[in-house]
């Protein structure tokens, strides 16, 4: 194995489309524990093989928490992780806050959404045949779905969606949106919160931010800012990766007709496919959220010192060739699929089970609903966002 001390930039590049960059995956293979260098903070490690993204996302001794408020570690954003984020939260106050809402989106709880899913997702594809092609499925399918279930999740009045929706672009930023820009965009959405938390206390209802101002004014187990900083995580984290990932999976399907015929012929892979296409596309760009490590820690023969920032590449992670048999190719009837789209340990997506069931049925009623549907563009003129943590097309214009 290659021990060189060659220090890269981080992320590499802009991303191309959904394209995997090619030195992830020497990288992997060469190079797993490889130094780099972030646009702010200077320099960190790169983890990019399966095991020791395990191990790094999993294990105590790399810590989150560590980061917060820290203007000298890396990072790619202008903004350093503040503390009352459930992301920069370590255990135990992690586990305090997340056994708050964890209840809400248990496998279970989730499945009971299901109807109401397909109902949404239903009068959505309605009307884009009403309207007739072509149609734009990121802004009249791929970021509405979402955005009503969270929204209606957390009692976001159906008026009042586009209101977060303004600011969630900006907090994502790496270099999209300024500093400034960045802070004015969560203090917008915090004092949105602060409303309509205001609003639960005077009116609760049976929604999940009623249920958390309870948890705040009568059990005592969260502050005021915990309380509105929660309702923020989970309305960006509750529609920003799932609306993308929409569009996404539907851009591959469409440029590879092969499967999207097979799915067309065998509706009941759409689970597996989901799965699937979770481990292939790659959604981040790259560079979110450092880990410290709290002591000295060995990863693929690299010793990893206390007080280093660590950076793990799930995507890199999810095409390891030790563990994924031919992982380049999307095999939409993969069954051996261990992959970590969602991350692991601790800060394991909380919202899964809702993403998969999300795309579950958009994906299947997209299949059923317009199966002869098609790019209305040729694939170099589909728009992409740029400077965002998460990757997607900005529209995606299809027809049928």
């Amino acid at each position: 194995m290659s021990t060189s001390l060659e220090v890269r930039d981080y992320p590499f590049g802009e991303p191309v489309r959904l394209d995997m960059h090619p030195l992830l995956a020497r990288l992997r293979r060469e190079e797993p524990v490889a130094r780099i260098r972030l646009p702010y903070g200077g320099e960190g490690w790169l983890v990019t093989r399966y095991d020791d993204v395990r191990l790094v996302l999993a294990d105590p001794r790399f810590s989150r928490a560590a980061t917060v408020d820290r203007e000298d570690l890396p990072r790619s954003t202008p903004e350093p992780p503040r503390g009352d984020s459930l992301l920069s939260m370590d255990p135990p106050e992690h586990t305090r806050l997340r056994k708050l809402v964890a209840k809400a989106f248990t496998g279970r709880r989730v499945q009971l959404l299901r109807p109401r899913a397909q109902q949404i997702v239903d009068s959505l594809l309605a009307a884009i045949e009403r309207s007739g092609p072509p149609a734009d499925l990121v802004q009249q399918f791929a970021l509405p779905l979402p955005v009503t279930v969270i929204c209606e999740m957390l009692g976001v009045p159906t008026e009042q969606q586009h209101r977060f929706r303004e600011f969630s672009d900006a907090i994502l930023s790496t270099t999209a949106y300024t500093r400034a820009q960045i802070i004015e965009a969560r203090i917008g959405l915090e004092t949105y919160l602060a409303e309509l938390i205001s609003q639960r206390r005077a009116e609760p209802r049976d929604d999940l931010l009623s249920a958390l101002v309870a948890a705040r004014d009568n059990d005592d187990q969260l502050s005021e800012l915990e309380l509105v900083n929660l309702g923020v995580g989970l309305l960006i984290a509750g529609h920003e990766t799932t609306a993308n990932q929409i569009a996404n999976f539907t851009y591959v399907l469409l440029t590879a007709p092969e499967q999207w015929e097979l799915l067309q012929r065998n509706p009941e892979l759409v689970p597996g496919a989901v799965e699937e296409l979770l481990r292939h596309v790659q959604l981040g760009s790259g560079g979110a959220f450092a880990r410290i490590a709290t002591e000295d820690v060995e990863l693929s023969g690299i010793t990893v010192r206390a007080g280093e920032a660590v950076f793990v590449n799930t995507q890199a992670a999810n095409r390891d060739e030790t563990v994924f048999t031919d992982p380049e190719h999307l095999d939409l009837t993969r069954t051996d699929n261990p992959h970590m789209a969602f991350g692991h340990g601790a800060h394991h997506c909380l919202g899964a089970q809702l993403a998969r069931l999300e795309l579950q049925v958009a994906m299947a009623s997209l299949l059923r609903s317009f199966p002869t549907l098609r790019l209305a563009v040729p694939v170099d003129e589909v728009p992409w966002k740029t400077g965002l943590l998460v990757r997607g097309p900005k529209s995606l214009p299809v027809t049928w």
